[in-house]
């Protein structure tokens, strides 16, 4: 999957447990009708993917969503979610660009109009 906007935040690397885990996490604001804030986590040696961008930068993210299951000390199951980015690549731009709008100047003009013609426009 992927996800496209622009980077509102980049954290730090963070290392746990005495095998060195490594997680960076980011967060992305999305280009959609109704923007959402989204904390994507890079993992191990995708932490150094975070180092290419910056924030304010239009992105697209390559994603994998993930869960797990855990039980806490009452016994009950509890469930989490993480998106967790594997590419990282910068936009080059939204939509692309507008071609040149030709100038009215040079424009013919008419006054020959004949009402006699049927007018078959469907509009």
């Amino acid at each position: 999957m992927e996800v496209t906007g622009k980077i509102k935040k980049i954290e730090e690397t963070k290392t746990f447990g005495t095998g060195g885990f490594r997680k960076r996490e980011m967060v992305l604001t999305t280009n959609d009708q109704y923007p959402q804030m989204l904390k994507i986590e890079f993992v191990q040696d995708k932490c150094d993917l975070l180092n290419n961008v910056q924030v304010g930068q239009d992105v697209k993210i390559s994603i994998n969503l993930t869960g797990r299951e855990w039980i806490n000390p009452q016994g009950e199951a509890v469930y989490f979610n993480a998106i967790q980015g594997w590419r990282v690549e910068a936009e080059q731009g939204v939509g692309g660009s507008v071609p040149p709008m030709a100038p009215l100047d040079n424009l013919e003009t008419t006054t020959d109009l004949n009402d006699s013609e049927p007018d078959d426009l469907p509009f």
